[in-house]
C-alpha cells in the first residue's frame, strides 16, 4: 500500500504539473497576443517568442482556420490523468482508510459507506451547480459568477468541516474544484473542440459560442488552480486545517490566491496593477493573523509532568503505528519515518508531538485509541517544560 500510494502520489504530481503547465501558458499566450501584421483569414492574432535557442511564431484563429491542418495537437490527457490520480490517491488514502483519515466520529458518527457515499455526493453534486451556474445567465458575467461560485465552495468547505476530519475536508474541497476543474475538460472544452474540427472537415462555418464557452471554462480554470495547490499542501500544515474556523482560514488563503493569479493575468495584457499583488499580501497576512487569534489554546497541565508518563502515554497510543515495526494494520512502517519506541525519538520529536497530538488533535489518527484531553495536556506540559527525560 505504501508503494501504491507513492506511484499514484507521483503520478499526480507530474500529471498536474504538465496541465497546469500548459493552462498557465495558453492563458499567458491568450494575454499576449498582438494584431496580426500580415492576418489571414480568421486569424486575430500572433506572437513572436524565443525559448529554448528556437524561435517560435504563434498565430490564433477567433474561430477557426479556412481549412483542417494535417495534424492538430490536443491538450486534454494531462487533465484527465490528474483527475484520475487524484481520485485514486483519495480512495487510496480517504476511503480504503476512511476510519483513520476521513471520519470524525465526535463531529458525526459515519459508516465507511456512508462517509464514501456523502464524499461522493459533494463531488458529484458540487460538478452540477458548478456547471449549472455556468448555463444560467449569471454565468454571461464572470466577476458575478465568481463571487456566486466562492460562495458555493465557502458552504461546502463550512458543512464539510463539521462533517468529517479536518483535513478530509480540505481535501474533499480540493477534490471538488478539481472536478470542475476536469470535468470543464471534459464535457465541455473538448466537445466544443471536437465539434468545430468536424464543421471544418464537413465545409461548415463553425459556431462562434462554442469557442467562446470553451475559453470562459479555461479562464474559470485558471483562478481555480492555485486554491487547489493550496489545498494539496494543506494536510502538512495543522495550524491551517486544525483551526477552530478552518473554513474561513482556507477561504482567506483561496483568495489570496486567486489574486495573485488574476495580477498575473493582468500583468500579461500589459495592465500590471502592484496594488493587486498588496492585496493579495493583505488576504494572506490577514488571514495569518485571523487564524493565529482564532486558534485554541494548547492543552497544558499544571505541576511537574514526569518522562514515566509521557512515555507511557505515547506507548499506549503511538507506538503501534511509530515504531521499527507497527502493529497496526494499516502500516507497514512507521509513517513519515517518524518512530517513538525510543526515548531519545520521542525527546527528539517533542515539537512534532505539540504540533500534532496537542495543538491540532489529529493523532492518533481518528483518535482511534481514544486519547484523552488529559493526557494530550500531560504531554503538552512536558514539551512545555523543555522535553526533559
Amino acid at each position: 500500500m505504501p508503494w501504491l500510494n507513492l506511484a499514484i502520489r507521483w503520478l499526480h504530481i507530474i500529471t498536474g504539473i504538465a496541465w497546469i503547465g500548459s493552462s498557465f501558458y495558453f492563458i499567458w499566450l491568450d494575454n499576449n497576443l498582438e494584431k496580426p501584421k500580415d492576418p489571414k483569414p480568421g486569424m486575430s492574432g500572433e506572437l513572436w517568442s524565443v525559448h529554448g535557442g528556437g524561435f517560435y511564431h504563434q498565430q490564433k484563429y477567433a474561430v477557426a482556420p479556412e481549412a483542417m491542418p494535417e495534424k492538430l495537437h490536443w491538450f486534454k490527457w494531462e487533465a484527465y490523468f490528474t483527475w484520475m490520480s487524484g481520485f485514486a490517491l483519495l480512495a487510496v488514502i480517504y476511503y480504503y482508510g476512511a476510519n483513520l483519515f476521513l471520519i470524525d466520529k465526535a463531529k458525526m458518527a459515519l459508516t465507511q459507506s456512508e462517509a464514501i457515499g456523502i464524499s461522493l455526493a459533494f463531488i458529484i453534486g458540487g460538478w452540477f451547480v458548478y456547471d449549472g451556474l455556468c448555463r444560467s445567465p449569471l454565468g454571461r458575467n464572470n466577476k458575478a459568477f465568481g463571487i456566486v461560485w466562492f460562495g458555493v465552495m465557502l458552504a461546502a468547505a463550512y458543512a464539510l468541516t463539521h462533517i468529517f476530519s479536518d483535513r478530509a475536508a480540505f481535501i474533499q474541497v480540493g477534490a471538488m474544484v478539481g472536478t470542475a476543474m476536469a470535468a470543464n475538460v471534459f464535457m465541455v472544452i473538448i466537445p466544443n473542440q471536437k465539434k468545430v474540427v468536424a464543421a471544418l472537415t464537413a465545409g461548415e462555418a463553425p459556431d462562434p459560442r462554442l469557442g467562446q464557452m470553451g475559453k470562459q471554462r479555461s479562464l474559470h480554470n485558471n483562478y481555480m488552480t492555485l486554491p487547489v495547490l493550496l489545498i494539496m499542501v494543506s494536510n502538512h500544515y495543522p495550524m491551517v486545517f486544525s483551526n477552530p474556523n478552518n473554513w474561513l482560514v482556507l477561504a482567506g488563503l483561496s483568495l489570496a490566491g486567486i489574486t495573485i493569479r488574476h495580477y498575473f493575468n493582468l500583468k500579461h495584457k500589459g495592465k500590471a496593477h502592484p496594488g493587486v499583488v498588496v492585496l493579495a499580501a493583505v488576504f494572506f497576512i490577514g488571514t495569518m493573523i485571523f487564524a493565529a487569534v482564532s486558534a485554541g489554546k494548547s492543552k497544558v497541565a499544571t505541576g511537574d509532568v514526569q518522562f514515566s508518563q509521557v512515555q507511557a502515554i505515547i506507548t499506549k497510543h503511538c507506538v503501534m503505528c511509530h515504531s521499527a515495526h507497527p502493529t497496526h494494520e494499516g502500516f507497514e512502517e512507521a509513517p513519515m519515518g517518524v518512530r517513538f519506541d525510543d526515548p531519545a525519538l520521542i525527546q527528539q520529536y517533542a515539537p512534532r508531538i505539540k504540533m500534532q497530538a496537542v495543538d491540532a488533535d489529529i493523532m492518533p489518527l481518528g483518535n482511534e485509541t481514544g486519547m484523552t484531553d488529559e493526557e494530550r495536556a500531560l504531554l503538552g506540559k512536558w514539551i512545555a517544560d523543555g522535553a526533559k527525560r
